[in-house]
Order: C-alpha cells, then sequence, then structure tokens
C-alpha cells in the first residue's frame, strides 16, 4: 500500500512506500493505543466488548482488564500512572501502578459529565480531556441521558481539583481527538462531527483562546473516516485519523499526505524502543507503521527512564531542516567514533547506555544512508577513528574518559574494538583519519585533509554527541567552518545528554538538522 505525497515535506516523515503491519484483529472496535516507555508495551481498549488489551513483543495480544467500564483513550502522566477515559462511568480516572484507582473528573456543575473522551497531559501536570457523549449511545458506551446540554473540553489543575472548562460550551458538537504542539504554546481540538481541527493558543495561565479552524472537510464520500484520534510530532506537525488512515497536515495548517490503512482508524500513538513505530488502532485490528519522526516530548516519555528518543528532561531535538542548501564540492562528511567499543554490545563501553541510545537513533542506518548519498554527489568522506596503540602509550591521562579507555584496553589498533561498525566501513576514495582526543581537529590530519580538498562545509556525525562531536563543532565553528549536525546521524550515551547537546551548545556553533535535510540539501 502506497501512501499519498501531496507535499515533499511529507517524505521527511515517512517513507511513502512504509510498510504497514497488522498486531493483531478479530477485535470490536479498538482505540486509546498508549506504549510503556519502560515496560516497552503497548495498552489498546475494545470499548463495545468492554475490555483492555496489552501486546508485547514476546507475548503478543493479552487479555489484561475486563470489564474495562468501555474505556477510550488513554495517556500516562510524569509518574507513569495510566489516566483513562471511561465511557461507562462518565469519569477520567488515574490508575495507579500500585493497583490504586482515583477519579479525577466525574462532573461539571454537579453534573454528570458526557463520557471523557480523549486526554492529553501538559508539562505542568495539567491534564487537558474531552467530553462528547459518545459514551451514552448504544454499543460504545451505556445508553442514558444526557445530563450537560453541551460538549466541552476541560482541564484537571495540578494536584486535582474540579475540572475547568476551557472553550464556549456550543463551539463544539463532538470534541474529539486533542494534542498540544511540542511548545505547548497550542492546543489542536478536533470534532468528529463538524470534520475539522480548532487550534488554540495556551496561556501562562494554561487557559485557552483565539479559538480558529486550523484544518476542515475532513471527510470524503468515496472512503470512511472522519477527526478521531490525534497526535503531534516533534516538528510540531498534526497526525490526525481521517478518510483512508492518517492525514497529516503541518503546523501552517498545509496538508503534506495520508498514511494509507486497510481499516477505518480510530486513534494512534508512537511507541517502541526509538518512538519511531506509530502504532494505529483501527476498527477491528491493530497497526503499525515506521516513520522517520516521533512524537512531541510528552512528561511520561522522560519517566523513570524511559528509552525513548525523545525522553529526557530535554526537549526533544530542535531541528532547523527548512531550505538549507548545500554545495556538494565544498562539503566533507565527517563519520567519527562509530567504532564497536564505541557504540556496539560487546564493546567496551556497552555498560553506559551507549549501544542502546545507537539503536534508538538508528545512527548507523542514517549515517550509512547519508554516506552513500555524500559519495553520489561529490561529498568528501573522512572516517575519524580513536586509536591507541597496546598499552595506551601516549595517550595522557588527565581526564575521566582517557583513563576510562586505558583501564578498559579500549580501542586498541588492530582489536575488533577499533574497527569500524559493519556498514560503515571505508570505501575506496574515502579518507581516514586517527586521533587519540576527542575533538577530531586534535592532533589529527583533519585539517590538512579540508585544506587539500577545498571543504570547507563539514556535516559532522558519529558518537559520542556530547563529547566528540560536540567538541568537533566548536573547534570548526572557531576556525571558520560551517558546521552542520544532523541529529539523527548523532548518539551518546542516554537521549537526556543528546538532547542537551543538541538544543543548547550546537544551537551556537552548528546547523541542527537531520539525514533526510542533508541529503536533499546536497542536491
Amino acid at each position: 500500500m502506497t501512501h499519498a505525497t501531496l507535499r515533499p515535506e511529507f517524505e521527511n516523515l515517512i517513507d511513502p512506500y512504509a510498510s504497514v503491519g497488522q498486531l493483531g484483529s478479530g477485535f470490536t472496535f479498538t482505540e486509546g493505543p498508549i506504549w510503556h516507555p519502560v515496560g516497552h508495551y503497548l495498552l489498546f481498549s475494545d470499548m463495545p466488548a468492554d475490555v483492555r488489551r496489552r501486546w508485547d513483543s514476546t507475548r503478543g495480544v493479552v487479555e489484561v482488564k475486563r470489564p474495562s467500564n468501555k474505556c477510550n483513550g488513554m495517556t500516562y502522566d510524569a509518574d507513569l500512572s495510566l489516566i483513562v477515559c471511561e465511557h461507562t462511568t462518565s469519569s477520567l480516572v488515574r490508575e495507579r501502578p500500585d493497583g490504586r484507582r482515583e477519579v479525577l473528573a466525574s462532573h461539571f456543575e454537579n453534573q454528570e459529565l458526557n463520557s471523557p473522551n480523549d486526554v492529553c497531559v501538559h508539562s505542568s501536570g495539567a491534564i487537558y480531556f474531552s467530553d462528547p457523549w459518545y459514551g451514552r449511545m448504544p454499543v460504545y458506551g451505556v445508553e442514558r441521558p444526557r445530563q450537560l446540554g453541551f460538549q466541552g473540553v476541560y482541564r484537571v489543575p495540578p494536584g486535582g481539583g474540579a475540572p475547568q472548562l476551557l472553550v464556549d460550551r456550543y463551539l463544539f458538537e463532538q470534541p474529539n481527538g486533542l494534542c498540544f504542539s511540542p511548545d505547548e504554546k497550542r492546543l489542536y481540538v478536533n470534532d468528529t462531527v463538524q470534520a475539522l481541527i480548532r487550534v488554540f493558543d495556551v496561556a501562562p495561565d494554561r487557559s485557552l483562546s483565539n479559538a480558529r479552524v486550523f484544518a476542515s472537510g475532513i471527510r470524503s464520500e468515496l472512503e470512511p473516516g472522519l477527526p478521531d484520534g490525534m497526535k503531534c510530532d516533534q516538528l510540531g506537525n498534526v497526525w490526525v485519523t481521517a478518510p483512508g488512515g492518517v492525514w497529516v497536515y503541518a503546523a501552517n495548517g498545509d496538508l503534506l499526505g495520508k498514511v494509507r490503512v486497510p481499516e477505518l482508524v480510530a486513534n494512534l500513538s508512537w511507541g517502541g524502543a526509538d518512538f519511531r513505530t506509530l502504532f494505529m488502532t483501527a476498527t477491528h485490528s491493530v497497526y503499525t507503521v515506521t516513520t522517520k519522526v516521533g512524537p512531541r516530548s510528552e512528561p511520561y516519555m522522560t519517566s523513570r527512564g524511559g528509552a525513548a528518543a525523545t525522553a529526557s528532561s530535554a526537549p526533544a531535538p530542535q531541528l532547523k531542516a527548512e531550505g538549507l542548501q548545500l554545495d556538494p564540492t565544498r562539503c566533507a562528511l565527517i563519520i567519527q567514533d562509530l567504532q564497536n567499543d564505541v557504540i556496539m554490545e560487546g564493546g567496551a563501553f556497552a555498560d553506559s547506555g551507549a549501544p542502546a541510545h545507537a539503536r534508538a537513533q538508528r545512527v548507523v542506518d542514517n549515517v550509512r544512508r547519508l554516506a552513500d548519498a555524500a559519495r553520489a554527489r561529490g561529498v568528501a568522506v573522512i572516517h575519524v577513528w580513536f586509536i591507541v596503540e597496546p598499552g595506551a602509550p601516549g595517550l595522557t591521562l588527565n581526564a575521566p574518559l582517557f583513563e576510562g579507555l586505558a583501564d578498559s584496553k579500549a580501542l586498541v589498533r588492530g582489536s575488533w574494538g577499533a574497527a569500524p561498525v559493519a556498514g560503515l566501513e571505508p570505501r575506496p576514495g574515502d579518507f581516514i583519519v586517527e586521533k587519540m582526543r576527542m575533538s577530531a581537529w586534535e592532533g589529527s590530519r583533519l585539517e590538512t585533509i579540508l585544506k587539500a580538498t577545498g571543504r570547507d562545509m563539514l556535516i559532522d556525525t558519529g558518537a559520542w554527541t556530547n563529547m566528540s562531536i560536540e567538541h568537533t563543532a566548536r573547534t570548526g565553528a572557531d576556525k571558520g567552518y560551517f558546521m552542520i549536525v544532523p541529529e539523527d546521524c548523532c548518539s551518546t550515551m542516554n537521549a537526556e545528554w543528546h538532547n542537551a547537546s543538541i538544543n543548547y551548545a550546537m544551537q551556537n556553533v552548528a546547523i541542527v538538522t537531520n539525514a533526510d535535510a542533508v541529503i536533499r540539501a546536497i542536491g
């Protein structure tokens, strides 16, 4: 099944030929997918069947809660307590890891809520939810009269308290999916009946203002589907269920493309070890597709060592991918320290977390892809390796990093640990530079090669982001070189260190972007 590209930017987000896989089928109507960042499993609901299920790669799909109060949307808070919208009870509840159940919201002005439907959590701890009345209809809920005469969007303050109505009572017919922009300055809310998405400004007191239509006409006479579940990615694009699958809108409202799915999609959520797997609950099944982009950083992704690429106390990587153009005859691609001891299981530094973060970043695949494109366009490819002789003669032990390297007998010439990782071996015409310090410049012949080949634009990739890559970028900028850092071609010990380097130091010395943008920029 080929996805539909309407604007070129869509293919920066997903391969138009990315296969859609089915995790399970035979359900009644699936909803509410949410990925646990520590346990590495997916929860999803089946409202008509009144059951909650779990999927993981070991056991597949298993039932975990029946009855489930016909639960719908779910998410986690920063403590990894599950926040659940229940149709049967007209309540928003918190299920704590120890099993305790706490009602967060059930009434507004002494009247029962309609049926909380979807939910998201602000970094302040405030919880936002929509309240249409689908849960008071047959099949999806329990048929019963409504007490409220409108369908609203609410906020539960940090620490709890009565729900606060955030929108005009009669603005929405059936408010449904909702999500924040990456900087949390916008809240998007869709309306299934009106087939549109509205966007609001989020004030410092977390109230909403300046309601306006972001996208409309999300319907089709040719295929089923309407706006329901909705998520924002780390670049600010909005992914919403729609006819034929999932439609993707840029932050300016342009429709970029459509992800095709075999069944009507009701909701979606990113997960997987690197948060690049999009899980889609679709009528009788659950589907997945791999994306090139991850979700906006949400509070639960940072909790208890979650392994998401966006999981850190630092914000998700800030990219400057638009409008980048590079002259390949002036460019050099530096592939630094991508050696077995540095990023591979079984290497000297495997216990540091470096192998897991390299996998989460897909750094080997991304660098290999970038290197292939660079060679084809005449970009110089320079491999920079940290190499020491047996016994580490000449390696000054003036810093913990160098002491640890010597103690671990790492990166010794001729060893497996010093060799480049599989797939990133030098090709004919590539250059090899050796060093014994963090920076690629220090004590090496890097600058000699750059001057001899006339290269002054350096694409800086490899490991570790906050050490060798950052040192090289800083010094390169000081020397007058133009530095480009594709963040998905770098990794370190964990996402927090990576994102901190990318979002702070690197922003001042380099253009921070991604592999796809660099490939486009070199033609």
